[in-house]
């Protein structure tokens, strides 16, 4: 729902979640939003061995994609076509959207 860029369009600030995957802007524990370590193909090496990263993104991107993602992710549900409260992706997504235009 929410993709995260390849490692190739990064920065290496973006990468180690110093600033945020999307817009770049600069992130502090407080208003992180923290993705978790990720493990991707290194765009630079032909090894199959993923290279760990820590991606991370400000609240407001984070809202964004999550918009995106339950108007992508409602019509296609079975579950939101006849009762949205009840599909956990939906009520996540709404969620995200909430937190995120605080």
């Amino acid at each position: 729902m929410l993709d995260l860029p390849g490692l190739r369009k990064l920065t290496d600030d973006q990468v180690r979640g110093a600033d945020c995957v999307w817009c770049k802007a600069s992130l502090t524990a407080d208003t992180a939003v923290d993705f978790g370590e990720q493990t991707s193909p290194a765009p630079w090496s032909t090894s199959t061995v993923g290279m760990r990263w820590f991606p991370r993104a400000c609240p407001a991107c984070v809202a964004d994609r999550a918009h995106r993602g339950l108007f992508d992710h409602a019509p296609n549900c079975e579950q939101c076509v006849d009762a949205a409260e009840r599909c956990e992706t939906s009520r996540v997504l709404y969620r995200l959207v909430r937190e995120g235009r605080r």
